[in-house]
């Protein structure tokens, strides 16, 4: 709260605007006069389109962002290659049976199992929440479909996810375990469009995976509603399957500092098959690309290499970021930051940080407070999914927090296409991350490192 309440008081007396030779608001103003991000974005989402980890399109992807970091101008670009299992999504149709015949829409969750091919019939057996089904007997889901039904509301911060996000990735395996032939779960979502949301799932040591779903909430609320009027028969088809081991990579690219310091920056380029990856995570990839260019245009070499990377497979489980925290565990990375929220405005600034960096924190927050940023608390920031890793070892992390107020409207989903991105909001990332860059790489004061038992995991 110290913290919070210094940083008030800092910009209360703080102008509106900073003088014209402030670094910081030159690149800020720069930005919101219009930037790459929207060609980045629009080029990536149109001439690749969904890029599902591990397959030829995320390799696509990986090569368009190869292309566009060298016409960029960045240094060094290469990629870091790896592997993950690969999962592929199959043929998925739910239908209902009996007295009220007529089809649901449903798409299956990452790495869920599969059906026979020519499907399975089973009752339904509704629970309301996690707990509900945490306290289903053992056996007592022989031969029928767990349905989740745990509802999620749309927060600014995007904290709803947390526990709403629960039902995807614990509930298939927990029904398993309790003998249910498949699990639909009411999607992890805040739209009401007949648009389900996927999404990994996790499968607990010795349990077998079955088949896994997510229904539209429109479609889940049709269920309850039949389930009202009685009993409920499903038949469901669902035939994903584990491919083999895919190829994936990370692609780096450098705006060189005059220093041996490094801040890591960046989004995922993989996305799920259902969309185009706009919103998740194409416009991450495109918001820190054009903030990295946006420095190397200035003329002004900073002090600390500013790194590029865009995240493969951050979707089936954030192997990029275990893939880069391990190849760079030696680096010296000064600070990391991960834009993979979205393209909605930011509007506050979380820090993890060591206390005598909080005065460069504070400087950042007062060049972007014209922008509508505010800040939080120090030691609150994750830094975003696949910057983890760096976390964990210790290096200091920014989180430039997006508006989420609608992000799970879009997440996972048909839905998320470049049509959903508002210019003006990208622009205002933009120049938020410009600006955080031009003081974060060019200050000589330490973010950290922090003691690795302090990370938050």
């Amino acid at each position: 709260m110290l913290f919070r309440t210094a940083l008030l008081a800092t910009l209360i007396v703080t102008p509106t605007l900073a003088a014209p030779a402030d670094p910081a608001a030159t690149l800020r103003e720069r930005a919101l006069a219009g930037n790459a991000a929207w060609g980045l974005l629009e080029s990536l989402t149109t001439e690749i389109g969904q890029r599902l980890a591990g397959t030829e399109a995320e390799a696509r992807g990986r090569d368009w962002a190869v292309a566009k970091m060298k016409a960029l101008g960045f240094a060094n670009v290469h990629v870091e290659p790896f592997e993950i299992p690969r999962w592929e999504r199959g043929v998925e149709t739910l239908d209902v049976v009996g007295s009220h015949p007529q089809k649901l829409v449903v798409a299956a969750l990452g790495r869920s199992g599969a059906t026979p091919p020519q499907g399975i019939e089973a009752d339904v057996v509704r629970f309301a929440d996690m707990q509900a089904l945490q306290d289903a007997p053992a056996g007592s889901l022989a031969g029928k479909i767990a349905f989740i039904d745990h509802k999620m509301m749309p927060t600014q911060d995007g904290s709803s996810y947390g526990p709403g996000g629960q039902p995807r990735r614990a509930g298939p395996s927990l029904a398993a375990s309790k003998g249910a032939v498949a699990v639909l779960i009411r999607s992890a979502g805040t739209d009401y469009h007949r648009n389900p949301h996927t999404g990994a799932t996790n499968w607990a040591d010795g349990v077998t995976p079955i088949a896994a779903g997510a229904l539209s909430l429109p479609d889940a609320e049709q269920l309850d509603r039949l389930l009202a009027r009685g009993p409920v028969r499903l038949h469901l088809v669902m035939t994903p399957h584990m491919a083999g081991i895919g190829q994936s990579g990370n692609v780096v690219g450098d705006v060189p500092g005059s220093g041996d310091e490094v801040v890591v920056i960046g989004g995922h380029i993989d996305s799920w098959d259902l969309g185009t990856g706009a919103i998740d995570d194409g416009a991450g990839v495109a918001i820190t690309m054009a903030a990295a260019k946006l420095i190397l245009d200035s003329g002004t070499k900073p002090l600390r290499t500013i790194r590029v990377v865009a995240f493969g497979s951050e979707e089936p489980g954030v192997f990029g970021g275990a893939a880069y925290a391990k190849a760079h565990a030696g680096d010296k990375t000064a600070l990391a930051a991960e834009s993979d929220f979205g393209a909605d405005r930011i509007w506050k600034i979380e820090s993890r940080v060591r206390p005598e960096a909080l005065p460069v924190v504070a400087a950042i927050v007062r060049a972007v407070a014209p922008l509508g940023v505010a800040a939080s608390d120090n030691n609150t920031s994750r830094g975003g999914a696949d910057v983890q890793g760096l976390a964990a070892l210790g290096v200091p992390t920014l989180e430039l927090q997006q508006d989420g107020t609608r992000y799970f409207d879009l997440h996972h989903t048909p839905d998320d296409t470049l049509d959903k991105v508002d210019p003006k909001q990208l622009d205002q990332n933009v120049a938020v991350w410009a600006a955080m860059l031009a003081v974060a790489a060019n200050t000589p004061v330490a973010f950290g490192p922090l003691p690795a038992d302090a990370v938050k995991k």
